[in-house]
């Protein structure tokens, strides 16, 4: 009777599981002296790209050895890691690095030159393991990671090969440059933004999007793609607001894969 009930137990949680859901691991990698950068990476047999996923808030997503999380495993990009998978792509979830792994982890970090040659390492390692184009995928805060990042490294330089903004940060207050802000004009990448028309974080107000895309004057491929529909729940900062696109996850993450898929990058 043990045996039956342990198998009913297995059967479950196998029947629970999403057909398409990929095994994870999590990684470090050096990146600069005496620092490392943990991550938590999918890789599908034949990628058509990979993903550096740039979590909001501060960032520190405390990743433990095993793959669990201390804070942030509701943010957008972090809870839809598996759907990014599922279109074909190899993803790194990126966690704060080492020497930042306390408050206030990436706050006041995300726009420095240590903060760029983490993500660098990163970039490097998914090219070395996946042999194709990596794009910077940012959401609320990650944004101010993944755009300062696309002006400071172009691809040559070992920056990324394509760029995706969600939820941008469009305006600031906490002293730090909002995206528009920032010297766009020297992204020379494929440059998607995804953005919720009702988004009702004060700092993410779509009415200011023309600014942004007006500073992309170098991308070769750019485009705005707006969603509505969902739930809002909480803070409308928070992840599951329409801030977060809690709700049309799946119908986000299909159209930014796709997008990627599309163009690969500049490689």
């Amino acid at each position: 009777m043990t045996r039956i009930i342990l198998l009913l137990q297995l059967g479950l949680l196998l029947c629970a599981a999403p057909l398409w859901a990929q095994a994870q691991r999590v990684v470090d990698i050096p990146t600069r002296p005496g620092v490392t950068q943990r991550m938590i990476v999918l890789m599908p047999e034949t990628p058509a790209a990979a993903v550096v996923l740039l979590a909001g808030g501060h960032g520190g997503l405390q990743i433990s050895p095993e793959g669990s999380m201390k804070w942030g495993d509701n943010n957008f990009v972090v809870r839809t890691r598996q759907m990014f998978a599922a279109g074909g792509l190899a993803v790194a979830v990126v966690d704060a690095p080492s020497d930042r792994q306390s408050p206030p982890y990436l706050t006041g970090f995300r726009q420095t030159q240590e903060h760029a040659a983490d993500i660098k390492a990163v970039i490097a390692w998914l090219k070395k393991q996946a042999g194709v184009p990596v794009w910077l995928v940012g959401t609320s805060r990650g944004t101010q990671s993944a755009a300062y990042i696309a002006t400071e490294l172009p691809p040559a330089e070992g920056g990324p090969d394509g760029l995706v903004l969600t939820s941008t940060i469009l305006r600031d207050d906490r002293g730090s440059r909002p995206v528009p802000a920032m010297p766009l004009g020297k992204i020379r990448i494929p440059t998607l933004v995804v953005h919720h028309k009702w988004d009702g974080c004060k700092l993410c107000q779509y009415d200011d999007m023309p600014r942004l895309m007006d500073g992309l004057t170098a991308s070769p491929r750019k485009e705005m793609i707006p969603f509505e529909g969902g739930q809002s729940k909480g803070d409308p900062c928070h992840a599951m607001a329409y801030h977060g696109f809690n709700g049309i996850e799946q119908q986000v993450v299909s159209r930014i894969a796709a997008w990627i898929v599309q163009g690969k990058g500049s490689k």
